[in-house]
């Protein structure tokens, strides 16, 4: 989401700047190009190398890399060069610096120069933080057009509980993302996904279960997250990779897939039922392995909750519930009755008859059918774009 980004990370001397490595790791994993500015006291904290082998660029300190080479760094062509700059953690010195228009380092002199939006990421102990100098600088700085991401709460490397920790990496990232996504429909709403296959034990060793890859579902948690939601997926027992940002639940039953999205749709805007759940499980679990026998082995099963009707029936006025339905035979039909019955807003058809649609494929086809009685059919796309679709069709449900 933020491939082509440009974006300069300036980290100052704080306990907390061992957090700006994740966030480096994050904003590279998001697309962006990142190059990194370390105070001379960030130094003290941690080590250059470790920014620069992540990023794939040298880091600048000072105006020369040394008073031997003549090697100059431009500090112009870095803020200039920069689409956001990013200063996490900010110390109190250095906010009180830029706030006062001082320029006396290399980082302060890219700020200065800087034509993009400045974001600051202060951290500092709870009472440097309340101080009333580093307020006025907070103040200041957001008169100046600059963006404050406000700091957490919780205990500080002196030992003291407030206000004063450096915000998530996750959460800068977060606002950054908006920052480069303004259109973000779903910003604020709470998402609750499932995906992937559930293992159903016979013994230890032995489970039924089922072809699901999980990559429609997971496609579907980051498409709804690029539009601005807050995502929780709940995941059977896949090996895909999962896009940061996003709450991960794992999962293996059918039973574990119930107990947490019952309990997650609680607080969630809405849900979207991607994983096939297993409809059965052994009714009963052998706790040793079982031993083949020259007689047949016969398993009885149960069935297994139903999560998509269970969440229909808990769902408010305010809350949308978005299934999918695998079906091989009158599918329509099929479809139209089981959105009736699970009491859903929106059911998103698959269908095996469909060439180039198979478990684990990259791609799918899919038709939409809203409650309202509306019907849209997808052709052959990459499950990435299949997700997009479903997302903003999602979106305008809340319009």
């Amino acid at each position: 989401m933020l491939k082509g980004k440009k974006i300069v990370l300036a980290v100052t001397g704080s306990i907390s700047a061992y957090k700006s490595l994740f966030l480096l790791r994050l904003l590279v994993k998001e697309g962006a190009e990142v190059k990194v500015i370390m105070s001379k006291s960030a130094h003290e904290f941690i080590q250059p190398l470790s920014f620069s082998t992540l990023s794939k660029h040298p880091v600048c300190s000072d105006f020369t890399e040394s008073s031997l080479n003549g090697v100059w760094n431009n500090h112009v062509e870095m803020a200039l060069w920069a689409d956001l700059i990013l200063v996490a953690p900010c110390t109190a010195n250095t906010l009180a610096k830029y706030a006062a228009g001082m320029c006396d380092s290399y980082l302060l002199a890219v700020l200065m120069s800087a034509q993009c939006p400045l974001f600051f990421a202060p951290a500092m102990d709870h009472d440097m933080m309340e101080h009333a100098g580093t307020q006025e600088n907070l103040k200041r700085i957001e008169e100046m057009g600059c963006t404050v991401l406000a700091p957490g709460y919780g205990e500080l490397a002196s030992g003291l509980i407030g206000k004063g920790r450096l915000s998530e990496p996750e959460e800068i990232l977060s606002e950054v993302i908006s920052h480069f996504n303004p259109n973000q429909p779903l910003k604020g709403k709470r998402a609750l996904v499932n995906a992937g296959p559930t293992y159903e034990a016979i013994d230890p060793v032995r489970f039924i279960g089922n072809r699901s890859s999980g990559k429609m579902g997971i496609a579907i948690a980051q498409a709804l997250r690029a539009l601005g939601a807050d995502v929780t997926l709940v995941l059977g027992p896949v090996h895909e990779n999962i896009p940061e940002g996003i709450k991960i639940i794992r999962i293996e039953s059918a039973l574990e897939m119930y107990e947490n999205c019952t309990r997650e749709f609680q607080h969630s805007d809405f849900a979207v039922l991607a994983a096939a759940v297993a409809d059965y499980r052994p009714a009963n679990v052998s706790t040793e392995k079982i031993k083949k026998k020259d007689s047949p082995l016969e398993l009885r099963l149960e069935e297994t909750e139903d999560i998509a009707a269970s969440l229909g029936k808990m769902k408010n006025e305010n809350q949308k519930l978005i299934c999918f339905a695998l079906e091989t035979e009158n599918e329509e039909a099929h479809a139209i009755a089981k959105m009736d019955r699970k009491n859903a807003d929106l059911l998103i058809l698959n269908s095996l008859r469909t060439e180039g649609v198979y478990f684990g494929s990259d791609n799918n086809a899919i038709t939409l059918f809203h409650s309202n009685g509306s019907k849209k059919e997808i052709s052959l796309k990459s499950k990435t774009e299949i997700a997009q679709i479903i997302s903003n069709e999602i979106a305008a449900l809340f319009q």
